[in-house]
């Protein structure tokens, strides 16, 4: 594996440790594909660093896990602000 994406799998897992962020964020900051990133964290992680992949599985799995909550809450807000 090049240097370079290694450098990002381990700036994106820190990056998702951080900040808790989702994969839609952290691709959006890091400027590159949902998929991209959902591969580094689900493939190339646990091969670089196997504990900080543990770390990162368990808020993206978090986050999945409450998606059709935060889904709800942005459609409530898209139709309650119509009608002021």
């Amino acid at each position: 594996m090049k240097d370079y994406i290694e450098e990002r799998v381990l700036g994106v897992a820190k990056y998702i440790i951080d900040s808790k962020s989702t994969i839609r964020k952290t691709a959006m900051a890091f400027g590159v594909s949902k998929s991209t990133i959902h591969k580094d964290m689900t493939e190339r992680l646990p091969k670089i660093n196997p504990i900080i992949a543990k770390e990162a599985k368990h808020i993206l799995d978090l986050n999945k896990a409450e998606r059709h909550i935060r889904g709800g809450k942005a459609t409530k807000m898209k139709y309650s602000s119509g009608e002021n």
